[in-house]
């Protein structure tokens, strides 16, 4: 098996919430459904906030599990400042460098602060996919930024590893003429 050197992964996660923020600013249709079948629009966004909130608490040594999945209670227009104001939190705590080596516990398993990013910025791929296919947008970020994370997923999510405590599904093979945000969204077990 290939390894693949983590950098310092911020920059790439900061670049897909700044894809995602993009999204969200010109997102409607709240209710309607998603490629993330257990969410609708209002609820995915709800569960990209939190993902931004989870990432904070595990630099900061806090229960990631004990923090809600989705953030609920915001207006259809506050999901911009809800998602400005949590990256912005985010980032003030993952701003010192030692974090990135430092173990953090998050739901699935202790890893260095790096890999824990890494996985942030799949989630924040996926479900930026996700919103995009459902409200008609782009859903594809830059092929560079999706790539690179597909590549780091594949070696740390294998195929048959799915199910149970893993929350994704089967992989899902893609078009022919699937991007690379699409072809990470299939990785994940997600589909149009």
């Amino acid at each position: 098996m290939t390894t693949m050197q983590i950098t310092d992964p911020r920059p790439l996660y900061d670049d897909a919430l700044a894809w995602v923020a993009g999204l969200v600013d010109h997102t409607d249709g709240f209710d309607r459904p998603t490629p993330c079948a257990e969410y609708d629009v209002r609820e995915l966004l709800g569960h990209i906030v939190a993902t931004v909130d989870r990432i904070r608490v595990a630099a900061e040594d806090g229960d990631v599990n004990a923090q809600p999945t989705v953030v609920t209670g915001v207006p259809d227009d506050g999901w911009p400042a809800a998602l400005a104001t949590a990256a912005a939190r985010m980032r003030a705590v993952w701003s010192d460098d030692a974090l990135l080596d430092r173990p953090t516990t998050v739901p699935w398993g202790t890893l260095p602060g790096r890999a824990t990013i890494r996985g942030y910025l799949n989630e924040a791929l996926v479900h930026g996919w996700d919103l995009a296919v459902a409200t008609g947008q782009d859903p594809e970020a830059d092929p560079a930024l999706a790539g690179a994370a597909l590549a780091a997923v594949r070696q740390f999510l294998p195929a048959g590893m799915r199910g149970g405590e893993i929350p994704f599904d089967t992989v899902v093979e893609p078009a022919p003429d699937a991007g690379p945000t699409e072809r990470l969204a299939n990785w994940s077990g997600h589909r149009r």
